[in-house]
């Protein structure tokens, strides 16, 4: 696979393996061994670039995905990025999914970081996030905690998750970011509004739910059901039975696109994010080692610019359904 530049010196996979899947939000978290065989597939076939957090597990097994990621990687530690996140905890379920609590106190990061450096059996991060900005923490002194870590060897680089400009642009004066991590896909493009920012600064954008939690695939049609209990899926709009049809002009391009590049829509999906900033790096997830296989083809796909830029006026103008937009902060 090909790769890219994540700020001024991380090499990552074009496409890295968003893992958080594996574990939580998509049903009962995978089975230890099968979850770990996925994973070797994915070093298989080219991605070295794995995306966990502290807190995607389960009741019974919190840690479930860097525990597992841990195992896996190992062996092949020096050929793989790991990134990984801290300041968040899950608090009472809230219209579908869990909220979320941030805790960006120095404490609280240091005591994250020696937890996942343990599960990771690793002694560096590659990439450490905050999960999420803590209104009740001054950004400048997380990019301070982070700089002593950084001091320390403990974290390479650093990052923020659903981060402004604001926040990135005062965390960045204290200590140079690497890359942000936001939601970003065909369906969700306000943070569009950044990219002269990160061009200014020389940070790398990571896009989560790049396929907009599988829609964008074409693999779900109307009808389709999740186990609200374990899916967040369940209570995603795009998933709901109306928003099919909102969204039949989206399906459209997507399957002529696939069509013109003999791709699949997916691909297409992701290809004109990777075509559009050189600093992109989507990190689908997936439970398949043929959707490993298929995302993976996406880097291959050389959308022109004048096709990328049609695509923008086409979504511009396009009417479609709601997309989730992420969980609750939890109010006190």
């Amino acid at each position: 696979m090909r790769t890219r530049t994540l700020g001024t010196d991380l090499e990552v996979s074009a496409l890295g393996l968003g893992c958080m899947g594996l574990s939580h939000a998509y049903g009962e978290p995978t089975e230890e061994s099968t979850a770990i065989k996925l994973i070797r597939d994915a070093f298989e076939i080219g991605y070295t670039f794995f995306d966990t957090a502290e807190v995607y597990g389960s009741d019974t097994d919190p840690h479930h995905n860097e525990r597992i990621l841990g195992k896996v990687l190992k062996d092949i530690r020096d050929k793989v990025a790991i990134a990984t996140k801290c300041g968040l905890s899950f608090g009472p379920m809230d219209g579908g999914t869990h909220s979320l609590i941030p805790d960006a106190r120095r404490k609280t990061i240091r005591a994250s970081i020696e937890g996942s450096l343990k599960r990771l059996q690793t002694d560096h991060i590659d990439l450490y996030y905050l999960h999420r900005i803590d209104p009740n923490v001054p950004i400048e002194d997380v990019a301070e905690t982070m700089a002593e870590l950084v001091r320390e060897g403990k974290i390479i680089h650093w990052g923020l998750s659903e981060a402004d400009a604001d926040a990135i642009r005062r965390a960045h004066a204290v200590c140079p970011l690497t890359a942000i991590q936001n939601r970003y896909s065909m369906m969700a493009r306000w943070y569009e509004e950044l990219f002269p920012l990160l061009e200014e600064l020389k940070i790398g954008f990571v896009a989560f739910s790049p396929l907009a939690n599988g829609l964008l695939t074409g693999a779900y049609q109307a009808g389709a059901s999740f186990d609200g209990a374990s899916d967040y899926r369940a209570a995603m709009p795009q998933f709901s039975p109306e928003a099919y049809e909102a969204n039949r002009a989206l399906f459209q391009l997507l399957d002529r696109l696939a069509g013109e590049h003999d791709a699949t829509m997916g691909q297409i999906s992701l290809a004109w994010m990777l075509c559009k900033k050189p600093y992109i790096v989507p990190i689908p997830g997936t439970r398949k080692r043929e959707r490993l296989i298929e995302n993976a083809g996406a880097a291959a796909i050389d959308l022109s610019p004048a096709e990328v830029d049609a695509v923008d006026a086409a979504l511009d103008a396009m009417s479609m359904s709601e997309v989730f937009g992420g969980s609750r902060i939890h109010e006190a």
